[in-house]
């Protein structure tokens, strides 16, 4: 997850004083647990703000580019079973025999037709 910046920081935490401000004054409670309750909504309900605020067009493309780049894998990188499957198809795959069919289009590319 990259790092918030400073707007979604300042959204984030204005969320939570003043969400927190508002619950408390308007539920009046005054117990202990009432008050957590409050506390840990208030605080998820800043996190979320500070997720959702739209970024700018930039850095909304970084963020795009980033995601692409690090979607993308290198062959060399991928798991030995998907460059199996990539294979190059033999000749038992193709279901073509050595000295049987007529057409080389049966066979791989690196076995001859025989005469």
């Amino acid at each position: 997850m990259p790092r918030l910046n400073a707007a979604q920081l300042a959204y984030g935490s204005c969320t939570v004083i003043f969400s927190t401000l508002a619950m408390l004054l308007l539920s009046q409670t005054s117990s202990g647990l009432g008050i957590a309750v409050i506390a840990l909504a208030a605080l998820a309900l800043g996190i979320l703000v500070a997720i959702t605020v739209p970024l700018p067009k930039s850095a909304r493309a970084a963020a795009a580019a980033a995601a692409a780049a690090s979607a993308a894998v290198v062959p060399s990188q991928r798991p030995a079973a998907a460059q199996a499957a990539q294979a190059v198809p033999t000749a038992s795959a193709t279901g073509a025999r050595s000295g049987s069919g007529s057409g080389s289009l049966e066979r791989p590319v690196h076995q001859t037709a025989n005469p």
